[in-house]
């Protein structure tokens, strides 16, 4: 029962996300085709605590209407007995669940991530061979070609605005384009380069680099692509980089209380000081709260069984769909509103996430508890 009712709500669900992953990369539909397998995963822990609850509840709801429970109570036999399998399920799909939200959604990510990289450099190159020119405004660079060769770009210029905002133009012989998905950059290794500056400076190099900023045609990496050592280790970087930002904030306001220069107070350097450490700060509750609420989202899963199966014996006289639906809007109408409630809090830094992100559980197990109370003693 649970694997059929899990296989065609997946499947449902598969082309919201391929339909989502479609829009917000433009892809066709050769790489929809081929990122399909890879959206499977990322649904998989969302679909799983409400397909178990409601197996568990068309299961025992069957048992119970047909007087089997009873039949069992009366031979002696503790109710436990006959919940222990769905308890033990859910205990089982909570280890899965975890491992899919903590292995097999990174890696999905990350192949979508190379089909993508892969669609937007053809789309790139296609776009060369047909315009002639391709200009990005989001990212601050144009590129000219007289034409595309065997995906060669055929004396390239290229504009783009360094480090310093410096506006620099690149002309070459030829180039060719690496889409580095790592660094999320697009890097264009050109030959026989004149290179030129708005300062008035220029210069020949015959090998020469450049390195455009793909975060807007990528999307930004976020917490939930990364696996549970991968967000440990940015939360300390994030750490680092917030005590480094308010050292030399502090730095910044001792100077300028020296030397008497109390305008500069709350100067651009001292304001930009402070709100890269806001930012570290703030990335780094968003990170912790991910890592936590990945354990607390694959708990559920015991937590449902817990709640299900006890509320389906109870419900014995009732149609199974009738006891799902008793069952499940409770949960509809607390369960998620209190998870998002604790998740957002816990971003924002107003509550902590190791337990906040728990308390959808715990109110789920406390009325576990009182139905599971009643199935035993009566």
């Amino acid at each position: 029962m649970f694997a059929l009712l899990l296989v065609g709500l997946t499947v449902m669900l598969v082309f919201v996300g391929l339909l989502r992953e479609a829009t917000d990369r433009g892809l066709g539909v050769e790489q929809i085709l081929q990122i399909m397998p890879y959206v499977v995963p990322s649904l998989l822990p969302f679909t799983i605590p409400a397909t178990l609850l409601l197996a568990v509840t068309v299961v025992y709801g069957r048992m119970a209407g047909d007087l089997e429970v009873t039949a069992a109570k009366s031979a002696g036999i503790n109710p436990l007995h006959l919940l222990m399998p769905a308890f033990l399920l859910g205990g089982a799909l909570t280890v899965v669940s975890f491992m899919l939200t903590n292995r097999a959604i990174p890696w999905a990510i990350g192949n979508i991530e190379a089909i993508a990289t892969q669609a937007l450099e053809d789309i790139f190159l296609d776009g060369l061979a047909d315009n002639h020119v391709y200009v990005d405004p989001q990212g601050g660079y144009s590129v000219t070609v007289s034409g595309v060769k065997d995906r060669v770009l055929i004396n390239p210029t290229f504009v783009y605005r360094d480090s310093n905002h410096q506006q620099v133009s690149v002309r070459a012989a030829t180039a060719q384009l690496r889409f580095d998905l790592e660094e999320r950059k697009l890097k264009v290794h050109l030959t026989k380069a004149d290179i030129s500056f708005s300062s008035g400076g220029s210069g020949f190099v015959r090998d020469h680099v450049v390195d455009l900023d793909l975060k807007q045609e990528l999307g930004s990496q976020k917490a939930r692509h990364l696996t549970v050592g991968g967000i440990a280790e940015q939360i300390e970087v994030l750490k680092e980089t917030a005590a480094v930002r308010r050292l030399q904030h502090d730095q910044e306001i001792a100077l300028h209380l020296l030397t008497g220069d109390f305008e500069q107070l709350m100067g651009d350097e001292s304001k930009r000081y402070q709100h890269e450490e806001h930012y570290a700060v703030w990335g780094g509750d968003r990170m912790n709260t991910e890592m936590h609420s990945r354990y607390a989202m694959a708990g559920s899963c015991l937590f449902f069984a817990l709640l299900g199966g006890p509320f389906a014996v109870i419900q014995a006289r009732r149609q199974f769909i009738t006891s799902f639906i008793m069952c499940f809007l409770p949960i509809l109408l607390v369960y998620y509103p209190a998870t998002f409630l604790m998740a957002n809090l816990s971003k924002s830094g107003t509550i902590e996430p190791w337990w906040s992100v728990w308390v959808p559980n715990l109110i789920i197990g406390t009325a576990a508890l009182f139905v599971l109370r009643r199935v035993i003693r009566h």
